[in-house]
């Protein structure tokens, strides 16, 4: 006869939730492509939510995508980002291809801001946004 494993209790389950939770890092001690990172994928999951969330309520869709400030004022943020992580990363480890890779994903971000609000917008900006999340992983991985 087959034996189920049985589900682990709920303190066993909360216990290494608390384990978990304690042997974490702060925030603090992140370093600055691992929060460039965490931002690229806020920036995927703003990218997702807001298109699933227009695209139900089309009537008032047009109203707030004309404003453009709010996706500028997110590309400063990353090229922010990228200038300091990325050109510290090349003057720590010596390697191009992360600052390089950084580079063509911000510039498909900035380009994505000129395309016509039809999907095409959105998607320029995601694989811009996972671009620079991997030149950020790349710059990660060498300097380890």
């Amino acid at each position: 006869m087959t034996q189920v494993a049985s589900p682990a209790p709920v303190s066993t389950r909360f216990g290494a939730l608390v384990r978990a939770a304690r042997d974490a890092r702060p925030l603090t001690s992140l370093s600055g492509d691992q929060l460039a990172m965490g931002l690229s994928g806020l920036c995927l999951v703003h990218c997702l939510a807001t298109t699933v969330f227009f695209a139900s309520i089309a009537s008032i869709g047009g109203v707030f995508l004309e404003n453009h400030l709010f996706h500028e004022i997110g590309l400063i943020v990353a090229i922010g980002f990228a200038l300091i992580t990325l050109v510290s990363g090349v003057l720590s480890h010596g390697y191009m291809m992360p600052f390089g890779v950084g580079s063509f994903g911000l510039g498909m971000m900035a380009g994505a801001l000129s395309r016509p609000h039809d999907g095409s917008e959105v998607l320029a900006t995601m694989v811009g946004v996972a671009v620079v999340a991997l030149a950020h992983d790349l710059n990660r991985r060498a300097r380890h």
